[in-house]
């Protein structure tokens, strides 16, 4: 199929390398010199439209893309705040956006514990829980994007906590999150549940970029003639 790529940077570049590894032709690339003159007719061009651009310019990407009529494929974070208003303009407008804070395989398995373990942690009140994350010093939201959701999913599952703030907390109400900002490592999670006599903790570590743009590339192949609002969930036949 063709692909739009909205984004050359780092992810972008793995994103191409692993999409014409399976045959697939990149019919489009935005980067920093074309960012802001790139047009809708342009996008027409492709079947499908990849985008890990930043948070600044992401809604006007993924508006431009509901414009061409071309599903779109999100990897960009930090804009969750306007995550809700896109969704209604892709209803709307009758679009396809496909959402996830992370595109790994093996990062969207990790959710699924996360989740349980926060359900399961619920009866035992006395063990509290924190979340670190590391990023390569290039990223550019804080706290990272899958931090928020692995967050999300412990607030929602998980009574001890009422919000998270993205500092380490002596309140007990807080999920602390702590983020490091360290050379090139590609994305490190750990969530952990202390308590006065031991504790629990699981780690994801991401060893490269491939995982990422692997399943950005797949969730393309799978949303290019769908039409609605998706995400990891969909596409890997789990129920939320």
């Amino acid at each position: 199929m063709n692909i739009a790529l909205i984004g050359y940077g780092k992810m972008g570049k793995e994103i191409e390398q692993i999409a014409i590894s399976r045959g697939h032709t990149i019919v489009l690339k935005v980067d920093i010199n074309n960012a802001s003159t790139y047009s809708v007719e342009e996008l027409k061009k492709a079947d499908v439209a990849i985008e890990f651009s930043t948070p600044e310019a992401v809604i006007n990407n993924i508006y431009k893309c509901f414009d061409a009529n071309v599903p779109v494929v999100v990897g960009t974070t930090g804009w969750l705040k306007q995550l809700e208003e896109v969704k209604s303009k892709c209803s709307d407008k009758k679009q396809t956006l496909f959402y996830a804070s992370n595109y790994s395989i093996g990062v969207n398995l990790f959710f699924k514990v996360n989740e349980y373990l926060a359900k399961l942690m619920n009866a035992y009140p006395e063990y509290n829980v924190a979340m670190e994350e590391i990023h390569h010093v290039h990223k550019l939201d804080s706290p990272s994007g899958t931090a928020i959701s692995l967050a999300n999913q412990i607030l929602e599952n998980n009574k001890t906590k009422t919000n998270w703030v993205n500092v380490a907390t002596e309140n007990k109400n807080e999920l602390g999150i702590i983020s490091k900002r360290i050379d090139e490592v590609p994305g490190t999670h750990t969530v952990t549940y202390s308590s006065a006599v031991d504790e629990i903790s699981m780690t994801h570590i991401a060893h490269n970029r491939k995982g990422f743009a692997l399943g950005a590339v797949i969730a393309a192949e799978w949303v290019k003639e769908k039409k609605g609002i998706f995400g990891m969930n969909d596409l890997l036949g789990n129920s939320h």
